[in-house]
């Protein structure tokens, strides 16, 4: 359950090791491109945005792996790099061969890719771009240009737009000065403190929290910065180095023993990815870590995916550890992997840097028990140090409309995330697949027909300490086809109040649940514990993974019943999967508390904290006191506190 050992390497070997698993990387996809090299076309389910894209996509992201490897080597180039990209760039961008890259009126998606071309190009510079044909680089040029005045989407998608303009500004090509402005004013906006920025606003609120924060909202700034040297805006750069400095004191943890990072939010299947922010903080002394964890923290990583994200080719697969479809988005496509190259920015690193040289540190999780709270998110963090496991509980962060309701998103939904486990998310969303109603770290109701509530959108109540409450309004989606997107045009049948608190310590999260509205549809009330890979074992709501993680949850209060659901190719870490579940036997009370202890670590709960209730006029409070004596109070306020519905909620308990 622990680390996954770095092969016995010592720091001279690991940089040699990054070395040759990129060039292991980029020669697989050579079989698989068009002969000019224009095109990386890898074997699979296209995408949504089609054949062409995706063989762009497949150029792009390994181009920029290779510019990554060209320039860590000081141009070093014993598989000609150089030569074979060079190649693409010149068969791309010729209007007159047929299989040219798509133009951005052709295809959004190609707004995306040219980031990854002007990065690599930059950082290759003068071993591609000052080698290049005048006329070839006038193509590149043009194939650029329209990305100038776009009005591109409010997310990350402004800094493809920010990272191209900058570069084509340093190579004489067409860049506009309101557009850079608006990059940077956006992305203040989007700050949401403590290190974090939200993804754009949903709703005009910070709720997108996921990994982009890190591969893009922290990369792509200061990559700016890089791009435009002395020309960068005063005092830009030492902006972002303080974010991003700050944003590390918390990815840190977000890492478990075993290399993982969290598995929690959209295009998992980028992978290692997530070491973007880690190697950019090192490259540009932005970091809080020691060097020798940061090397710990990217050899797990890379080790933790190794073989088991590639095929028998050598190419990277969609999916997570294994081939898994259902946690894609409609944008995946078989070269979306390759955004993996971000992980490889460690190679700029020259191999006398102390990450390269100093021996590896503990992980975060190795060094001790920690429990945090992470107010930009929304998130309650624990990690245990006995089993490497770093769980996320989550009040905070949502990506949806907080205006409508939304069908649950299994990656963002969740009350819980970690590092050793994955949600349930059976179907394929690229095909517009059925999704299966909440299960895992859900809180729902279930209806007359036994079909579970959604959450989506969820309001943070409140964040203290240990402590987090949040609030959503259950309803039940009409049509069960997955909308990735949340289509306004969907309809929902709407229904109670849920509002669920939690409390983190340790292995075990105390989550307490109220339900306020009419009672008398008569639902019973479920909720999910961890979804392991694995089958039931030994108990009634128990789980045992394949690795010998334990699930458990105890109806603590008010939740007799307890059972176990089994899952069939629903979890990206391994088929068949499980999820322990407790219910209330028969409707739920209103107005009333409802505990549950979640429970998920090496071994099952030495001892579990004791629980009383009690209230203070409309609010519901639960205290906690746990094993080591540690107390908590987690309490629930009425969704609607004024005496009148006091008075009708009373009529109904009559």
């Amino acid at each position: 359950m622990n680390r996954i050992p770095a092969e016995g390497r010592t720091p001279a070997e690991d940089r040699a090791h990054w070395e040759r698993t990129a060039d292991r990387m980029l020669l697989a996809v050579r079989p698989y491109a068009t002969e000019d090299h224009a095109l990386v076309q890898l074997p699979g389910v296209p995408s949504a945005n089609g054949v062409r894209s995706d063989g762009l996509e497949g150029f792009a992201r390994t181009f920029l792996l290779a510019g990554l490897r060209l320039a860590g080597a000081g141009g070093a180039d014993p598989h000609d790099l150089a030569g074979w990209y060079t190649a693409g760039l010149a068969a791309g961008t010729d209007p007159e061969n047929p299989g040219r890259w798509p133009t951005f009126a052709e295809c959004n998606q190609a707004k995306v890719e040219a980031a990854s071309v002007a990065l690599a190009l930059h950082e290759t510079r003068p071993w591609i771009w000052d080698r290049l044909d005048d006329r070839v680089r006038q193509r590149i040029l043009d194939w650029l240009a329209p990305m100038v005045g776009d009005p591109m989407p409010g997310n990350n998608w402004i800094w493809f737009q920010g990272v191209t303009e900058a570069f084509a500004r340093t190579v004489g090509g067409q860049w506009r000065q309101q557009d850079l402005d608006r990059v940077i004013a956006l992305t203040d906006g989007w700050y949401a403190g403590g290190g974090w920025y939200s993804d754009g606003l949903t709703g005009g609120e910070h709720r997108n929290f996921d990994h982009y924060n890190g591969w893009a909202m922290h990369l792509y700034p200061l990559w700016f910065c890089r791009i435009l040297g002395a020309a960068a805006p005063a005092g830009l750069l030492d902006r972002y180095r303080a974010r991003l400095h700050r944003f590390l004191e918390d990815q840190r943890l977000l890492v478990g023993a075993n290399g993982s990072p969290l598995v929690q939010g959209r295009s998992l299947t980028y992978r290692h990815a997530a070491l973007a922010p880690l190697w950019t903080g090192a490259l540009f002394e932005a970091t809080p870590l020691a060097p020798g964890e940061t090397r710990a923290i990217a050899n797990r990583m890379l080790d933790h995916f190794g073989s088991f994200g590639t095929d028998t080719d050598g190419l990277l697969t969609l999916g997570w550890r294994r081939p898994f479809r259902g946690i894609l988005q409609v944008y995946s496509g078989p070269a979306s992997p390759y955004w993996a190259s971000k992980g490889f920015i460690g190679l700029l690193l020259p191999p006398d840097h102390p990450v390269w040289t100093e021996q590896e540190a503990q992980l975060a999780v190795e060094q001790g028990d920690f429990t945090r709270s992470l107010a930009a998110p929304g998130w309650l963090v624990s990690g245990t140090a006995d089993d490497g496991v770093v769980r996320v509980v989550n009040h905070g962060g949502d990506h949806a409309d907080p205006s409508r309701p939304h069908a649950d998103d299994p990656c963002y939904a969740r009350f819980a995330y970690s590092t050793h486990t994955a949600p349930e998310t059976p179907g394929d969303p690229t095909a517009g697949a059925v999704r299966a109603d909440p299960l895992d770290n859900a809180v729902v109701l279930l209806d007359a027909a036994g079909r579970a509530s959604h959450r989506r959108p969820a309001a943070r109540v409140s964040l203290d300490g240990v402590t987090a409450v949040s609030r959503s309004r259950a309803h039940w989606p009409e049509d069960t086809t997955w909308d990735p997107f949340g289509g306004p045009d969907t309809r929902y049948t709407p229904g109670p109040w849920i509002t669920v608190g939690s409390a983190l310590r340790g292995s075990v999260e105390v989550r307490a649940v109220r339900v306020d509205g009419d009672p008398g549809a008569g639902h019973v009330l479920r909720i999910g514990g961890w979804a392991l890979a694995g089958r039931a074992d030994g108990g009634a709501a128990r789980v045992v993974g394949d690795g010998g993680l334990v699930s458990l949850v105890v109806g603590a209060w008010g939740l007799p019943r307890a059972a176990v659901v089994p899952g069939i190719d629903s979890n990206a870490l391994g088929s068949p999967s499980a999820t322990p579940v407790v219910e209330t036997d028969g409707p739920v009370a209103h107005g009333s508390l409802h505990i549950a202890l979640i429970h998920l670590g090496g071994t099952d709960p030495v001892a579990l904290p004791r629980i009383t209730t009690r209230a203070e006029n409309t609010t519901l409070l639960a205290d906690v006191i746990w094993p080591d004596g540690a107390q908590d109070t987690v309490r629930l306020p009425d969704p609607d506190p004024d005496p009148e519905h006091d008075v009708r909620k009373d009529q109904h308990r009559a």
